[in-house]
C-alpha cells in the first residue's frame, strides 16, 4: 500500500507541473526537495483527501512540507487506516 500511495503522491506532483525526475520516498516535498509552494501543498492536500479521504488541516500544511514522500505517504496510510487495504 505504501508503494501505491507514494506513486499518487509523486503523480499527483507532476499534474501539478514540477518536475518528479528525480523524485523518491526520500525527497522532501518543500524547499529541500520538491519545493512545493503553500499553495501547491494545499492542493495536494485535496487531492488526498479526495482518493483517500484523508484530511490535513491548514495548520499542518508547514508540517507537511518537511516531510519526504515517504513520510507523508505513511501519514497518509496512518491516518486513513489503509494498512490492510
Amino acid at each position: 500500500m505504501s508503494a501505491e500511495v507514494r506513486q499518487f503522491i509523486i503523480a499527483a506532483i507532476a499534474e501539478m507541473n514540477y518536475p518528479v525526475d528525480d523524485v523518491d520516498a526520500d525527497t522532501p516535498l518543500g524547499s529541500a526537495g520538491v519545493d512545493l509552494e503553500s499553495l501547491a501543498v494545499a492542493e495536494l492536500s485535496v487531492r488526498v483527501e479526495d482518493t483517500y479521504g484523508v484530511k490535513f488541516s491548514d495548520e499542518e500544511a508547514e508540517q507537511m512540507a518537511a516531510m519526504t514522500v515517504g513520510e507523508f505517504a505513511d501519514a497518509i496510510i496512518e491516518r486513513g487506516n489503509l494498512a490492510s487495504a
